[in-house]
């Protein structure tokens, strides 16, 4: 769904549950300005439309002992998409993103550490159709993905 097709007060709540989906309707409602039922009909509308897709915590993988992240970008030769599938399917697998440019995908795991790190890249090396693998290790996290609040989305200011 295009963002032009949300009115003000969607975007307004998409900015609003991007930023904090805690509390109830009523208070996110408070701060938007406007009826709870008006609120719960909108939110059920967005997930209706697929724009709003769920709710969850984000999580500090460090603080529950994922000391050990890295980006491992995937050069396939096959069936990509079956590839991509597969190595989505391993537990430490956080996230499988389908890239243009010199690999054809790139997995970012987390694990407890090294050993479990080393199990996890040989896993993917053992899929058919994965030529080679080349790993980043992730340092520090310095802006969470999940703490984006898409610019499209944005309403403007109210004067």
């Amino acid at each position: 769904m295009p963002a032009e097709t949300l009115d003000d007060l969607d975007k307004r709540i998409v900015e609003e549950l991007c930023v904090s989906s805690q509390g109830s309707f009523r208070q996110i409602a408070k701060r938007l300005g406007v009826h709870p039922t008006t609120l719960i009909q909108r939110v059920k509308n967005l997930e209706a439309k697929g724009v709003i897709n769920g709710y969850r915590a984000v999580i500090d993988y460090l603080k529950l002992g994922y000391e050990f992240m890295a980006m491992v970008h995937i050069y396939v030769e096959g069936d990509i998409l079956e590839i991509q599938k597969k190595v989505t399917d391993i537990e430490q697998v956080i996230s499988v993103f389908d890239v243009t440019g010199e690999y054809d995908s790139i997995a970012w795991v987390a694990c407890g550490g090294r050993e479990e790190f080393s199990d996890v890249v040989k896993s993917i090396l053992a899929i058919k159709g994965v030529k080679k693998t080349n790993t980043s290790v992730i340092l520090n996290i310095v802006k969470d993905p999940m703490l984006f609040v898409p610019h499209v989305l944005r309403a403007e200011p109210e004067e």
